[in-house]
């Protein structure tokens, strides 16, 4: 008895073929040399119109009214082509044809239209071209534009504040569990395992010979945070995530956050950080960056440096003096601040960066590196404790 694929479960060898070359015609575009002299008809016709109005015109440089490409620049024929991508493919294509939509057609000043932002499918990426847009946006567009924030940065917390809040939490009874506790602050299932070679087996019990426990002020704060972001348009990802992580810090009791934006202007959002969504809108993307003088506003906030950790978020473009940021990050850690740099806050991984500032921060022990957000609480409970940083293997 054979166990191989019978002739009715065998793929027909034409129909596998006939997908190949649709799928190939689908990806060429229909142009007369793609050899696959294949047609489309019904939705799979529909399909390649929409990408055709994007990809359509291929990387070769637009403009003026060949750079509306296939589909012009106006709010309807978007709001139209919008409405077929989302029928057509999933949400995470969706969002990538959405941003190239953004990047290659210059789009950008058409989700200034309220119907146009009703129509797209929000992320991350788009949250970032609304904030750059902040300073243009009319009013009529404001309220639909913080809608679309609102609910991505809803989501987001939706994914990372509950794991946040419960690694932090276990880091910080780490950080401030004492050998000798008052008898209310005892962590007694910690201090039965620490004395288990104590059990006295005629009486029944153990002899703690060692307590451990939490020390009195466990509802007092604990550690400082400080999240030094870039504002520069490269940041906009990290601005998001670093925004909704700040809010998330904020709530805990036991941890003081502040959030410090920059470009060559500082700005303390600290005050707003109770709406991420009222953060992000107190941004500015673009610009020039002065990192140098954002620590160093940072640095006269500190006041207990020993229980403080800083977090600079920047791709390390230093437009103002770098000898004297290199030695602000020095006489922190000299002081007991725990500094890490974030090269990037989100899943896209490192953007372009200053590595000779990277090196020279990695030096001093402030190792740079691109962060995700799923890694972020473990970065900042190893910050707490003060033990190694878990720097993501780039290889």
């Amino acid at each position: 008895m054979t166990t191989g694929p019978t002739a009715a479960t065998d793929p027909d060898p034409a129909d596998a073929a006939g997908e190949r070359l649709r799928r190939w015609r689908l990806v060429l575009g229909g142009d007369a040399a793609d050899g696959t002299g294949c047609a489309l008809s019904g939705q799979d016709s529909a399909m390649d119109g929409a990408l055709t109005a994007l990809y359509g015109k291929g990387d070769r440089p637009q403009s003026g009214r060949d750079r509306a490409a296939g589909l012009g620049a106006s709010a309807p024929s978007v709001a139209r082509w919008l409405g077929d991508i989302r029928t057509y493919f999933p949400s995470s294509v969706v969002q990538v044809m959405q941003r190239d939509a953004i990047d290659r057609l210059g789009l950008s000043a058409l989700l200034l239209e309220p119907e146009m932002l009703a129509a797209v499918e929000a992320d991350v990426h788009l949250v970032g071209t609304l904030l750059s847009l902040n300073k243009v946006m009319p009013e009529t567009t404001k309220e639909t534009a913080r809608a679309v924030v609102r609910k991505v940065v809803e989501d987001l917390e939706k994914r990372l504040a509950a794991r946040t809040r419960a690694t932090l939490t276990g880091a910080l009874d780490r950080s401030a569990r004492v050998a000798r506790p008052r008898h209310h602050d005892i962590d007694w299932n910690r201090t039965i395992a620490a004395n288990l070679k104590h059990y006295l087996p005629e009486y029944g019990t153990v002899v703690p010979e060692r307590l451990i426990g939490y020390g009195r002020a466990s509802q007092s704060v604990k550690k400082e945070v400080v999240l030094c972001i870039d504002q520069s348009g490269s940041m906009a990802a990290s601005v998001v995530y670093a925004s909704v992580f700040g809010a998330v810090l904020a709530s805990m009791r036991s941890i003081s956050t502040r959030l410090v934006v920059f470009d060559t202007a500082v700005v303390d959002l600290t005050d707003q950080l109770d709406d991420p969504v009222d953060v992000l809108f107190g941004t500015q993307l673009g610009g020039g960056t002065d990192i140098n003088r954002a620590l160093a506003y940072c640095q006269s906030r500190i006041t207990r440096p020993a229980e403080t950790v800083v977090v600079l978020i920047s791709d390390l473009y230093e437009g103002g003096i770098r000898n004297e940021m290199l030695k602000r990050v020095a006489a922190m850690k000299a002081s007991g601040v725990q500094f890490v740099t974030l090269l990037a806050l989100s899943d896209e991984g490192a953007p372009a960066y200053d590595r000779e500032h990277a090196t020279a921060l990695a030096a001093l022990g402030a190792p740079a590196f691109a962060c995700t957000p799923d890694l972020f609480p473990e970065v900042m409970a190893a910050a707490i404790e003060k033990r190694p940083i878990p720097v993501p293997d780039t290889e």
